[in-house]
């Protein structure tokens, strides 16, 4: 395969998870709660992902029951949890503000690897989270002292949505050693699917799900935001550097930014949109340092 069409691809599917705040918006404007909607996004997908596998490859269904909590973890914390706190700081504020938030993750997953990875903390990592939390402060107007006008308690469930999202790319990268990304994808869902269905009453909404508007964005958020971002990203993932792949997952906050200015009307001040740029920058800081240091790595065993 071509790098070119490989990141092609993954650009393609970093895209649509930035999609997913305009499909959510619609199903709160017709009276879904944001527990309701991770429910479809993760119970619907899992069904379509789950067919789709057991037909073309039964074989990835087959797990090993030691790795059970790892999907638990996935699906739990990694995806309902993350999914819930994520959209409902995105009804109490706005898309762009959530996808601020939400791009604190590389700052627990710095702290997670250290501890769980033995990775180092350097300088240039130290750099980055700087980066970030001052970013992530001009964009939420922290910064400057007494201007923020966002609900504290949005920042903290903005914080826990990063902190879950970071949670998943650490199980995730433990349980990858033993299984396809389909396998890791459709099992996360799965397990995600079992521990919130029972809880979402979704069947006291069945006249909901007879308007076409309802099903055109659970189409969206499941088709492209979770099933097709999943495995355009991961089939991407596969054939270029993980470092590589994390820069175009940059296009992520991107477009959810966009969208949030463009059919939304969220307004940015001039100082947010410095916060915003600062998060991502801090994102790029961040992969270029891993990139160099797996190239003196690769020299080193040569």
């Amino acid at each position: 395969m071509r790098n070119n069409f490989a990141y092609f691809v993954t650009l393609i599917g970093a895209s649509f998870w930035g999609l997913t705040g305009l499909f959510v918006d619609g199903l709160y404007n017709e009276g879904f709660t944001a527990w309701e909607i991770v429910t479809i996004r993760l119970t619907i997908s899992t069904v379509i992902l789950m067919s789709i596998i057991a037909i073309i490859s039964p074989g990835k269904l087959r797990i090993q029951f030691k790795h059970i909590p790892h999907f638990i973890g996935l699906g739990v914390f990694g995806i309902v949890l993350f999914n819930w706190f994520y959209f409902t700081v995105m009804k109490q504020t706005s898309l762009s503000i959530a996808v601020v938030l939400l791009y604190t993750a590389p700052v627990f997953v710095t702290i997670l690897s250290k501890y769980f990875f033995k990775e180092s903390i350097t300088s240039r990592k130290i750099a980055s989270l700087f980066l970030t939390i001052v970013g992530c402060a001009l964009a939420i107007q922290l910064l400057p002292v007494g201007r923020m006008q966002i609900p504290f308690i949005s920042v903290v469930l903005g914080l826990l949505s990063a902190f879950f999202c970071g949670l998943y790319s650490i199980i995730g990268k433990e349980i990858s050693r033993h299984y396809n990304f389909l396998t890791i994808t459709v099992y996360a869902l799965f397990m995600g699917s079992i521990f919130i269905l029972p809880t979402s009453k979704l069947w006291n909404k069945s006249e909901a799900f007879q308007s076409i508007d309802v099903w055109f964005n659970i189409c969206g958020i499941v088709i492209i935001s979770t099933i097709g971002a999943y495995t355009l990203y991961t089939f991407g993932l596969t054939h270029i550097e993980s470092s590589k792949a994390a820069i175009l997952g940059a296009m992520e906050p991107i477009v959810a930014v966009l969208i949030g200015v463009i059919i939304f009307d969220d307004h940015l001040s001039f100082l947010q949109v410095i916060g915003i740029i600062l998060v991502i920058s801090a994102a790029f800081l961040t992969v270029y340092h891993k990139q160099r240091k797996i190239n003196r790595h690769t020299k080193t065993e040569q």
